[in-house]
This record gives C-alpha cells, structure tokens and sequence, in this order.
C-alpha cells in the first residue's frame, strides 16, 4: 500500500518545532496541499504561517486531554495524512523517586494520546483512504536508562501501532511506525543526546519516502539502522507478516 504526499491534506501534531515542525516543511516542499499545525499554544506556529500563509492552518489541541483530540478532529475532516508527532519525554528510571509520576505523564500523551487521536481520527481516515504516521522511537524496542519510563511509554504504543495496522489494513488506511534514534531536538538536548543527533530533516524525508513505498516500519537515522540490522527479520516474519500466517 503506497501514499504519495503530494496534493494532500496532513495535520501534524507537535508541528511547531523540531520532528514536526521539519516534517511540516518537508511535506509542503513534496506538494502537500494543506498542512494542519495541531500544537497547545498557536503563538507558536506564527511563524510558519508568516512563511507558508493559506497553505497551513494552525489548531489548538492538547494531547493530554481526551476532548480536545475529538475537538481536533471535528476541525479538521478533510485530512488524508495524519502525522502523530507530539511526545513527552522525562528523565525517569524504574528506580527514580519520580517514576510513577513520570511514566503516568508519558503515558498520557504517548499512549493515550495515541488511541484517542487514532480513535478520534478513525472515520475520516478511512473516508479518505488516508495514512497515519506513529513517531515511535528506538526506545520501543530497547529500554535506556535515563530515559527508562520513556521506552515503556513507547514500547507501549508501538504495539498499538501494530494493533491500528492490522484492523485499518481491511479499510485501505496505510500505518506507518517511525523509530528514530537521537534527533537534534530539545527533546534529545534534554536526554543529553545532541552529540550523537542527527537533523530533523533526516526523519521527514524518511517518512515520505517511506509513505511513497508502503512502508510500516522506518529507522531514518545512522543509529536507528542498527536496530534495524537485528531487528528486520523478526519484523518481517512477525510484525509485519498477515496475522493469518
């Protein structure tokens, strides 16, 4: 199953900065014809639409709030592309003072945020015949300490991505799971990662690329591709394979 990006209208949640906001641009440079900027503060996108003007549409959601994705979704119908890119991150281990708190934050946005956007978004999808892209991470397949609570959040909504995949196959809705490793954002500043990162760049053109070819799974960057090594035949004759097999 391929999507081309071109004369399409995407909503990006998280677009305002760095994994979205490159994913915005990336997207209108392909031929996108509309792109929904979905962030909690509007101010925050003003520059984008001072750059990109009727091609781009900003929306408040907050992903922390069930009522708001649904909101979200009633203002936005006409989308085919729907890019779940907003994520929260703490620096939390199993045995940190904070964990609970830490993992119950990052499950709400990651996890939760996930189902009910994809919940929210289900009939227009499928109306559309449209694509939902999952940035997922590395961390959903290897826990890393610092980051302890992140990786289950993560490895949580991985699996849901795989459930979305399997029951949107039948309606003609192309999944798409992005695990990078560490992108030049602030969220991997805050990780202490930005040595090592690479450009927001790299994931965006890797998503589009990766929609045009029917891709599930994307690793965009240099340290993602090592998990890809060990992990693409498991994934093959696993994850990816009918659930019929």
């Amino acid at each position: 199953m391929a999507f081309n990006v071109e004369s399409k209208i995407a909503l990006v949640t998280g677009a305002n900065r760095g994994i979205g906001r490159a994913i915005v641009e990336n997207l209108l440079a392909a031929g996108s014809k509309k792109v929904y900027l979905a962030v909690r503060n509007p101010a925050s996108t003003s520059e984008l639409e001072s750059k990109y003007g009727e091609r781009v549409k900003t929306l408040i959601v907050d992903m922390e709030d069930s009522q708001s994705i649904y909101a979200l979704a009633e203002q936005a119908s006409d989308v085919e592309l729907l890019v779940n890119n907003a994520g929260r991150l703490e620096i939390s281990d199993p045995l940190s003072d904070n964990a609970a708190l830490a993992l119950q934050k990052e499950l709400t946005v990651n996890t939760f945020g996930l189902l009910h956007i994809a919940q929210a978004f289900n009939e227009i999808l499928v109306q559309n015949h449209g694509a939902l892209v999952q940035m997922n991470s590395v961390a959903s397949m290897k826990n890393f300490l610092g980051v302890s609570t992140y990786s289950a959040s993560k490895a949580a909504s991985y699996a849901i991505t795989q459930g979305l995949r399997e029951q949107w196959a039948e309606n003609g809705v192309q999944v798409l799971s992005v695990h990078p490793g560490p992108i030049a954002t602030d969220m991997a500043a805050s990780a202490g990662m930005l040595e090592v990162a690479e450009p927001a760049d790299v994931v965006a053109k890797g998503i589009i690329d990766a929609l045009a070819a029917g891709q599930f799974h994307l690793f965009p960057d240099a340290i993602a591709r090592q998990f890809e090594q060990q992990y693409k035949s498991y994934a093959e004759t696993i994850i990816e394979a009918p659930a019929s097999e």
